[in-house]
C-alpha cells in the first residue's frame, strides 16, 4: 500500500506542475498576442503603421514579464 500512495503523490505533484507552467506560458502568450492585436488595430484605425504595433507589442512584452515575476513571487 505504501508503495501506491507514494505514486499517487508523486502524480498530483507532477499534475500540479504541469497546470503551473502551462498557466504561466498561457499568461505570457496572451499578454503579448493582445498587445500586437491591439497595436495593428490601432495602426489601421489611425495609419500609424508600424509605430503602434511596436509600441504595444513592446508593453505587451512588459506585461508578459510582469505577470511572470509576480507568478514567481506569489509561489
Amino acid at each position: 500500500m505504501p508503495k501506491n500512495d507514494n505514486e499517487n503523490k508523486h502524480r498530483r505533484e507532477m499534475l500540479r506542475s504541469l497546470s503551473m507552467v502551462s498557466q504561466l506560458g498561457l499568461t505570457v502568450a496572451a499578454c503579448i498576442i493582445i498587445g500586437v492585436l491591439l497595436g495593428r488595430w490601432l495602426d489601421n484605425l489611425l495609419n500609424t503603421s508600424p509605430w503602434l504595433l511596436l509600441l504595444f507589442s513592446l508593453l505587451g512584452v512588459v506585461a508578459a514579464f510582469k505577470s511572470l515575476f509576480e507568478f514567481v513571487k506569489k509561489k
